[in-house]
């Protein structure tokens, strides 16, 4: 990660002024912005054309980032999600009621996860936060997998992309829901 300090520090300082990234996660690029900065929530739902309603995806480097947003959990659901993390399995977890609704959409519930990508987990640690994770492409299009897609998707309106290589997955991670274990969407 040496040679990315830099990059991440870049980064961290763009999301904690309000701005727009882009960033490799476990199968495609990622579009992130602070968790907690509603007109950067808003700019990038707006910038792909996805409804607020639908929710967002968190990304941390440990759970303890996340629970600021959750329900706490109970031992049982801890030691479920535990057992995935950090890795490519997305759980929707009961929010807090405070949990902005720009996140959370119309759920009582939010997506999460803590991220094995050594690279957006260092962002995640650089920043001290989560942070919103959602492919990069415009709703209904494929998700960008290079610095060069996202350039292409959205010219300048990404204010920073951090470039590096993808993980392992060839599909958007899992995302299961803890309550029912329901898969929602499969790896």
């Amino acid at each position: 990660m040496l040679t990315y300090n830099w990059q991440l520090r870049q980064a961290a300082h763009v999301v904690h002024g309000g701005g727009l990234i882009a960033y490799p996660t476990e199968a495609v690029y990622g579009l992130g912005c602070n968790p907690l900065d509603a007109t950067a929530v808003q700019r990038l739902l707006a910038l792909k054309g996805r409804p607020m309603d639908k929710g967002l995806i968190l990304i941390a480097a440990d759970l303890d980032q996340l629970r600021p947003f959750l329900v706490p959990l109970s031992t049982d659901d801890e030691a479920t999600v535990n057992a995935t993390w950090p890795g490519p399995v997305t759980w929707l977890l009961p929010a807090r009621p405070e949990t902005p609704r720009w996140l959370r959409g119309v759920h009582d519930t939010l997506a999460v996860r803590v991220t094995d990508h050594p690279l957006a987990a260092a962002l995640c640690q650089q920043l001290g936060q989560p942070l919103v994770s959602t492919s990069a492409n415009r709703s209904g299009q494929s998700p960008a997998r290079s610095p060069l897609a996202v350039q292409r998707t959205f010219g300048n309106a990404v204010d920073l992309t951090l470039s590096g290589p993808l993980g392992g997955q060839h599909r958007p991670t899992l995302i299961r829901d803890i309550r029912t274990g329901q898969i929602l969407r499969p790896a």
